[in-house]
């Protein structure tokens, strides 16, 4: 082993004597959006890497340049990110590392990288290199600023064989963690040169390929799927329900989500998945020897709805089990990756919610989100037959779909007892959308920019004002369905002003990666300037709800698992009860998928998805965070094994 390593790293030194180029063709969800090139020159020192990574994200253009100094043995001696203050710099026995407003200098560990995250994906090939030529660690040691960052943890998983231009190219393939949440997976060919990267685990999911291999990602792609499927279920073998079959709850409050009043001392009978008696104590006997699970004290509900997430990886199953979310909509991703990870739950009871999948669809073109495009109604029509086929709820428009596209899906989507929800088409406002045929809105920006009088420009909406009044209206009319996403609007854009703590306490829970993340997410904006946007929000979702429009609670890419009870915090602000903003995250979404017969609440016959809390979250609604218990279609978890599992702190 040590002399194949000890061949690898002469190989690569010599390859790049004089210089080394290359370049990979980025993806973001499957569609080619960008390119990295890279360059490896010798300097006085050892070698230097120059990389760019530039793509576009639905037309906004992303661009980062860095460059990594290092030894001739790959160790590094510095590391930049040109235009921010990110750097590291080694200085014999310390090293310094600058991350944003966060700085560190410390003793320089005996075997260690410099990596900030992980794109560019040239400086990840160079630390597979360094792996490679240092004895391949368990753990790798990474320079950052905090002293909590956790070590890059990289695994031999397979070996797999692509066809380029007629040859045989083998490859190895590789699981990466904690560079991002979740795990990573990257192939290398015996060259030490990157071959491809699946960064599952970012806030939505990226595809990185050697451009000369581009014609072999939809194999790799196939296979970094079944991966993911396999890196499930190692997780599943972690955290074994503590029970499941046939068994009794007794002792909780019961609050059903009917709006029925709350049962106190009650019990609840499971069997087989499906809850077959509801009830007080007292009023029916508990079947001698069944199995009792002790719920005295806390509070039963049904199991929460997460109605907006786009699933970048299978880590998500746990955590948003985790925090009580029984069943989650996917809002776009993609296409194989979902149906595996929707399967592997549902057929093989892998860890994880119950997913309903929303189809993405948007135009073609550099600007499109995602892999599956439509610019014509016929087209449109096969991508609906497509998805249908495939076992999806729902079909989700994107930004650049042309209207009679739009009406065509809508028409098609119908037809098959199918639902449409998305973006609002930049073709169209969000009247002229729902009339097109869409059922559902996601993102609230939508439906608040209709409730401006013409030509008001983007100043703050009176909810009382004619034009707010006809918009409500309209959309009550119509049943739409509204996905507000306005936790997630507070974390993006926050004040940096703000401690994401002081709204978000699961932050203080996250892996390192996320916390760092979503902390040096934000705005310039001041903190009296955060609450004003905030105050608007919440008043259009409160004169939404009070006049009857459809409100379903999702968080998007926020804080994964705690980002559905900060949006639920935030509808009690503006102006639900806290049974009110139960019922929109159980029966309400429940109706608005068509499985309220199933599920959504508690009553005999239906799914055994269900939550124990410690607490009262018809007082408090924060309760809601307090998960004791998770069951899923009968299925009873520890939520802090869950969190565990996936590297939060429980």
């Amino acid at each position: 082993m040590r002399l194949n390593v000890l061949l690898l790293a002469i190989t690569c030194i010599a390859a790049v004597a004089n210089a080394e180029t290359g370049s990979l063709t980025i993806h973001l969800i499957l569609h080619a959006v960008g390119e990295e090139r890279y360059e490896i020159t010798p300097f006085e020192r050892g070698l230097k890497l120059n990389t760019t990574f530039e793509y576009s994200d639905r037309g906004n253009k992303r661009s980062t340049a860095v460059e990594l100094r290092m030894k001739s043995d790959f160790t590094p001696l510095g590391l930049e990110v040109q235009g921010r203050p990110m750097t590291a710099r080694v200085d014999g026995a310390s090293v310094t590392v600058q991350e944003d407003a966060a700085s560190r200098t410390f003793t320089t560990p005996p075997g260690y990288f410099a990596i900030f995250g992980p794109s560019p994906f040239a400086v990840q090939m160079m630390m597979m290199r360094y792996w490679n030529a240092h004895g391949r660690p368990a753990k790798l040691e990474v320079l950052r600023a905090s002293p909590e960052a956790p070590p890059v943890e990289i695994k031999l998983v397979g070996h797999e064989s692509i066809t380029v231009e007629g040859k045989t190219v083998a490859l190895d393939r590789y699981v990466v963690a904690n560079l991002m949440f979740g795990r990573e997976i990257l192939w290398m060919n015996k060259s030490g040169d990157l071959a491809a990267a699946m960064t599952f685990a970012g806030g939505l999911p990226m595809e990185a390929v050697r451009t000369e291999y581009e014609s072999a990602l939809p194999q790799l792609y196939r296979s970094g799927v079944a991966q993911e499927m396999a890196n499930l279920d190692v997780i599943g073998r972690s955290v074994p329900p503590e029970r499941q079959g046939s068994f009794a709850i007794m002792g909780a409050r019961l609050v059903d989500a009917t709006g029925a009043a709350p049962v106190e001392d009650s019990v609840v009978i499971v069997r087989d998945g499906r809850i077959t008696t509801v009830g007080s104590r007292g009023t029916f006997a508990v079947p001698k020897g069944m199995p009792i699970v002790d719920a005295k004290g806390q509070t039963l509900l049904p199991g929460l709805w997460e109605m907006h997430i786009h699933a970048s990886g299978v880590e998500f199953g746990p955590a948003l089990l985790a925090a009580g979310i029984t069943t989650a909509r996917d809002c776009g991703g993609e296409f194989d990756f979902l149906v595996a990870a929707r399967d592997a739950v549902e057929k093989r009871g892998a860890v994880g919610p119950r997913l309903l999948l929303a189809g993405l669809v948007d135009s073609g073109g550099l600007k499109a989100f995602g892999h599956v495009t439509a610019d014509t109604v016929e087209e449109g029509r096969a991508v609906v037959d497509r998805y249908h086929a495939a076992g999806f709820e729902q079909i989700k428009l994107y930004t650049f779909l042309k209207p009679e596209v739009v009406k065509a899906i809508a028409t098609e989507a119908h037809r098959l007892g199918m639902t449409v929800t998305g973006h609002v088409p930049q073709a169209l406002n969000a009247f002229e959308g729902v009339e097109a045929g869409m059922d559902q809105i996601n993102h609230l920006n939508y439906v608040s920019s209709m409730m401006r009088p013409a030509g008001g420009g983007r100043g703050a909406i009176d909810v009382n004002s004619d034009a707010a009044l006809r918009a409500i209206q309209f959309f009550r009319d119509h049943q739409t369905v509204v996905d507000p996403t306005a936790g997630w609007g507070e974390m993006a854009a926050h004040s940096k002003e703000v401690d994401v703590g002081s709204f978000e306490p699961g932050i203080a829970k996250a892996p390192f990666v996320l916390e760092t993340k979503f902390r040096g997410m934000g705005a310039t904006t001041t903190a009296d300037q955060m609450r004003t946007r905030t105050a608007q929000t919440l008043a259009v979702i409160g004169a939404l709800h009070k006049a009857g429009v459809i409100i379903v609670p999702g968080s998007d890419t926020g804080l994964v698992g705690y980002g559905l009870h900060r949006e639920l915090e935030l509808y009690v602000e503006a102006g639900m009860t806290p049974l009110e903003a139960i019922q929109s995250a159980t029966i309400v979404s429940a109706r608005a998928m068509k499985l309220d017969r199933d599920s959504g609440s508690i009553e005999v016959g239906k799914r055994a998805d269900m939550i124990l809390v410690d607490g009262d979250p018809l007082t408090n609604i924060g309760d809601l965070r307090k998960v004791s218990r998770v069951i899923v279609k009968g299925r009873v978890f520890d939520p802090a094994k869950l969190w565990q599992s996936v590297g939060f702190r429980p």
